[in-house]
């Protein structure tokens, strides 16, 4: 049977204000961008004529510009979960419009299954093909898995973008499976290497619930990242230096264990360095995403199978993956992210996580999502999933930002999304902290000396040693406002009494 073709604008007139709207996509990739279009278009021309429009918006993590960011500058969003990287979105959610949930991306599709969020009145799903059953439409989804089986399963209407800029055969990328639900008897997720599959290449929906397909053709809105500058190139050789010398150790086996990096030019970076020391063998991939780097090291053959739930890749790249199609259908699996951020897979795996932060204090505590503790800059994603679950958790960041104005070491995160208890290693451009088997003094002295930029590491010291001892982690709360003062007013480094604040 054929389903009800409708535009976008149809479709979009169909949500009513207060609906609660369950997205596919992962990233900016796999989001349904036609149809948000008409939805923010329609939120102006309804808030122009005095009448109230606002949806929640849930999603498998970060969106494209077409989805959150329209709607946050329409004022569209009232409530948002559970991840954002987006301008427009930030500014107004540190206005205080937008009712946000940052949250570990691996909970997101249980959390809807238990009704945390309510019914969900709309799922609105991008796939590259349909087979339109009578009574089940097998939906193959785009470069995204995301919470898009638990979403079609949930909500109570469907619709359906239809973007013919994917091609069909990306549905021989996927692997679309949702574990039982939890209590005795729950069953394993049966994946025990990252390159197994264990479900179906596609999405099932019940066809009654369909509302309507939208034809499009959009390209994605995945933005491409820099190349490697000199700080992030060093970074990435400081983290093939710390693996190569746990091979050496024994403490990673021969064979090498699967990586996760998050997204950004650091981790193409790390790519970049893993892929070219020799004494890192090829290795397996177990992340959230794959990047433009490692697109292309798969297709060298340095990385052997990538496992992730998007290609949050350019649209070159993609086109890359689009056209080696039979090759990456046997290299390449993407997995619904409740799969890929899965606490008992990363764990069985023995998974490598290395993800990005804004700032790390003396003890190993990391910041990745705020600004002077309140403003928002970026969700925690899930970063977390992995560093908590993972092998080896690393952080890595610049030793400072805003050209050397400010220290990303400091003596207290004005945030803390990952504790010292989660963090193994500290990686910037200036050195490598091993915080494994260290106390806090040693962990403290540890990332002073070695990850710390020198202009600063003099204030740290003298902070470091004002405060101690002063029990087992000695802080001062306004000491470490001192040291903030101290920069941002760009006063004098060599600042060296704290004991006035103590």
């Amino acid at each position: 049977m054929a389903y009800k073709r409708i535009t976008a604008e149809e479709a979009a007139s169909l949500i009513e204000d207060g609906a609660m709207l369950g997205v596919s996509g992962f990233t900016p990739s796999g989001n349904p961008k036609g149809f948000f279009r008409a939805l923010s278009k329609r939120a102006v021309a309804l808030h122009e004529s005095g009448q109230p429009f606002q949806v929640g918006l849930l999603t498998g993590a970060s969106s494209c510009q077409s989805v959150e960011g329209d709607l946050a500058a329409a004022k569209a969003i009232k409530f948002r979960a559970p991840f954002s990287t987006n301008k427009d979105f930030r500014i107004h959610t540190n206005q205080g419009e937008i009712d946000y949930e940052d949250m570990h991306l691996g909970h997101v599709a249980e959390r809807l299954r238990h009704g945390y969020y309510g019914k969900i009145d709309w799922g609105i799903v991008e796939v590259s093909d349909l087979i339109e059953g009578q009574d089940i439409c097998k939906a193959f989804l785009t470069s995204a898995g995301g919470i898009t089986a638990t979403v079609v399963r949930l909500a109570r209407h469907i619709i359906i973008e239809h973007n013919t800029y994917h091609n069909p055969n990306a549905r021989r990328l996927h692997d679309t499976y949702e574990p039982t639900e939890c209590g005795f008897g729950r069953m394993p997720i049966p994946i025990i290497a990252p390159y197994d599959r264990v479900g179906d290449d596609f999405v099932a929906i019940e066809a009654w619930k369909i509302a309507g397909v939208i034809e499009t053709c959009i390209p994605e809105e995945a933005r491409s990242f820099n190349e490697p500058d000199a700080a992030t190139a060093q970074i990435g050789q400081n983290v093939a230096q710390l693996l190569a010398g746990d091979i050496r150790a024994g403490r990673i086996p021969p064979q090498f264990l699967p990586i996760q990096s998050g997204v950004g030019a650091t981790g193409n970076a790390v790519f970049k360095a893993l892929a070219a020391s020799p004494l890192i063998p090829r290795f397996h991939v177990y992340s959230e995403v794959v990047q433009d780097a490692a697109i292309h090291y798969m297709l060298e053959g340095k990385i052997i199978n990538a496992s992730a739930t998007a290609m949050t890749v350019t649209n070159e790249h993609l086109k890359m993956v689009y056209d080696n199609i039979d090759y990456f259908s046997k290299h390449l699996t993407l997995r619904q992210s409740e799969i890929a951020n899965s606490p008992e897979v990363i764990r069985r795996l023995g998974v490598i996580a290395v993800n990005t932060a804004l700032e790390c204090d003396i003890y190993g505590n990391e910041n990745s999502s705020h600004v002077c503790g309140s403003s928002l800059m970026n969700g925690i994603g899930g970063s977390c999933d992995y560093e908590r679950n993972g092998y080896l958790s690393i952080f890595t960041t610049p030793s400072t930002a805003k050209n050397g104005a400010i220290s990303a070491i400091v003596p207290m995160c004005c945030h803390v999304d990952s504790t010292e208890h989660d963090v193994d290693v500290i990686v910037t451009e200036q050195g490598i902290a091993d915080l494994r088997g260290k106390g806090p003094m040693r962990r403290a002295e540890e990332i002073i000396e070695n990850c710390a930029h020198p202009e600063y590491r003099p204030l740290l010291r003298d902070y470091l040693h004002h405060i101690a001892p002063r029990g087992h982690e000695p802080q001062s709360m306004r000491a470490a406002l001192a040291f903030h003062d101290t920069y941002l007013r760009k006063g004098d480094m060599r600042l060296t009494d704290f004991s006035e604040y103590l």
